[in-house]
């Protein structure tokens, strides 16, 4: 679905909520203008909410499905969030809810938003047994990673280590939709929370955008996996490397390479799997492609 951009005012609630959408339609005047940038409002999606606020604005924050978002500066008066809606996320009417503290008060604006549902596809593939009914002698192994990663999810920077847009991590196309139903060796399974991407054993996996890795090494499912955290909540993940040129801790720049493209974990054949995280959200990585990367292409 195409991109499209709208505000959302308070005179526009009853509309939205009936599920229409105006483009350039001018804000109220209240002390804090929203707008939200988004693909579809659909699980799997990114939200990029645009703040508008009076001179002074400090501590400027997001609030949506329970989950919040801290602000960054993107130029004078105006700060950005980003939101994502979960994969899982059930469709209905939700309220956006902007914090802003101006000159020691604190404003507050909310917003209504509706997830609409999605239809996703399915995919059946066929993997070495111990990857879908594990034997207890890797069920330690499995839970400690879990664990490990989990962590190095709820630990994010807490401010915005990316200033460049985002980039693809290999020049291939994505060849796998991201939130497909996965059934392995006739079991269900939870749906695939990234995108695949068709590369060839070897290809240099780049950066998608700078940050610190948190995460650099094998694991049971993804095998040699790569974890950046950009900051703010979010991450991306690279997955199934056949090595790792990277080590926990580096700080690094869009475009480093961080590894070759491999077919390590839970696969059938070679590829990346690249998976974003936003502040908990499992989100399309295309979308973060399309909404923040280089609009020259």
């Amino acid at each position: 679905m195409k991109g499209f951009r709208f505000l959302v005012a308070a005179a526009l609630a009853a509309l939205i909520l009936a599920g229409g959408v105006r483009q350039g339609v001018t804000a109220d005047t209240a002390p804090l203008e929203v707008a939200i940038e988004a693909r579809a409002l659909q699980p799997g999606e990114l939200l990029v909410v645009t703040i508008t606020a009076p001179e002074g604005a400090a501590e400027v924050g997001v609030r949506l499905f329970n989950r919040a978002a801290q602000a960054f500066m993107i130029g004078k008066s105006r700060w950005q969030a980003l939101v994502g809606i979960d994969l899982d996320q059930r469709p209905g009417s939700y309220t956006l809810t902007v914090d802003a503290r101006v000159n020691g008060t604190l404003i507050t604006r909310t917003r209504p938003v509706r997830v609409r549902s999605k239809a996703f596809p399915s995919r059946t593939l066929r993997v070495a047994p111990e990857f879908v009914n594990p034997p207890p002698a890797l069920l330690e192994r499995i839970n400690r990673e879990s664990a490990l990663v989990g962590a190095a999810y709820a630990a994010s920077a807490r401010e915005r280590l990316w200033t460049e847009p985002f980039a693809r991590p290999v020049p291939q196309p994505a060849n796998s939709r991201f939130g497909t139903r996965s059934v392995f060796n006739g079991e269900r399974r939870a749906p695939h929370a990234g995108t695949d991407f068709l590369s060839g054993a070897g290809t240099p996996v780049g950066a998608p955008n700078a940050g610190r890795v948190v995460v650099a090494r094998d694991l049971f499912f993804s095998g040699n996996t790569v974890i950046i955290d950009h900051g703010l909540g979010v991450f991306s993940m690279l997955a199934h490397l056949s090595r790792i040129d990277v080590h926990e801790g580096d700080v690094i720049a869009v475009g480093r390479v961080v590894g070759l493209v491999g077919a390590t974990g839970r696969v059938t054949g070679p590829h990346l799997h690249w998976a974003l995280r936003v502040n908990g959200a499992r989100v399309d990585a295309l979308s973060a492609l399309q909404l923040l990367g280089s609009k020259s292409g």
